[in-house]
């Protein structure tokens, strides 16, 4: 008779037993749901951060382009800055922009062959091989002649590549990697003087660089000819050369770069074209964000110290 007592008793421990293994993988189930979610927010909150960060930048860039914007249109079309740089505090973040005409740069599309050669060989090419250069660059830009075969596309099958010149204009400066037989290291080289945006043969050599003066002038960038941007700029003479222009043009590369308290930077280029669009004085043609960031100038000195 007391193996009832005895077996209730049982069957209570071992009910316990179980609700305790319950309870406990619960909590364990619970602890894990936990990690989970505090990753998911932690990740979440990181993910919010970097579109904060990357939406204020982008803000920070657009106001930077509107002024430069603004200053560039607010002179005269015949007396319109071709270089520019200002400086503005927004939030918790110091904005500096630059900015240039475009005429700074070659044009792929625009500029004659002896300008390409003389800028490959400036760059290091011997001057055999930048005429080959060049001549591949014109090759890729100009329409196939009707009713006749495509010299410059049988050079690109003979090479065994899987596509031909484009036979027009270039769309942006990278498609310069596809020509024919140019060296990377050339390409590299070259691609901080090279725009599509200019539209124009002429070079405004007193806003370029000392590489694409050079090209200019026909000399060595180390013994660039130092009275070129004074003639061309009309403080001693005509203009030096017939590939010349003192005219900034309808395009600038605007420059922006944002440091922000915490010690984050972001860059952007951006390249507008000026011209009357009813309520909107300039229009994005190019918006490259996210370049390598220089260090930030240190500050001119004003006076000796004290």
């Amino acid at each position: 008779m007391s193996s009832a007592p005895h077996d209730a008793a049982c069957a209570r421990k071992a009910s316990a037993g179980f609700i305790i293994v319950a309870v406990l993988w619960i909590l364990g189930a619970l602890a894990t749901l936990v990690s989970i979610y505090a990753i998911y927010v932690g990740n979440t909150t990181r993910a919010v951060a970097i579109n904060d960060d990357a939406v204020v930048a982008q803000g920070l860039v657009a106001a930077g382009v509107e002024l430069a914007a603004y200053r560039i249109v607010s002179a005269p079309q015949e007396a319109r800055p071709a270089r520019g740089q200002f400086a503005f505090r927004m939030g918790k973040a110091n904005v500096t922009v630059d900015f240039r005409a475009e005429t700074a740069r070659i044009d792929l599309n625009a500029a004659p062959k002896e300008l390409l050669a003389a800028l490959f060989a400036v760059l290091g090419a011997r001057p055999d091989d930048a005429q080959q250069y060049a001549e591949r660059i014109i090759g890729w830009r100009t329409p196939s002649p009707a009713g006749s075969q495509d010299r410059e596309a049988s050079l690109y099958r003979q090479a065994g590549v899987p596509y031909g010149p484009r036979g027009a204009p270039f769309v942006h400066v990278a498609e310069i990697w596809l020509v024919l037989g140019l060296p990377p290291a050339l390409v590299e080289r070259a691609l901080p003087h090279l725009t599509v945006f200019s539209g124009r043969a002429e070079i405004d050599i007193r806003v370029a660089s000392a590489e694409v003066t050079a090209a200019v002038a026909g000399t060595s960038p180390e013994r660039p000819d130092r009275d070129l941007p004074q003639r061309a700029a009309g403080q001693s003479g005509p203009p030096a050369s017939a590939g010349t222009t003192m005219e900034a043009g309808d395009t600038a590369r605007v420059s922006v770069r944002i440091d922000f308290d915490d010690g984050r930077r972001r860059a952007a280029d951006v390249i507008i074209l000026l011209r009357d669009f009813g309520e909107d004085p300039f229009r994005v043609l190019s918006w490259r964000d996210d370049i390598d960031a220089p260090p930030p100038t240190p500050p001119a000195r004003t006076g000796a110290r004290r």
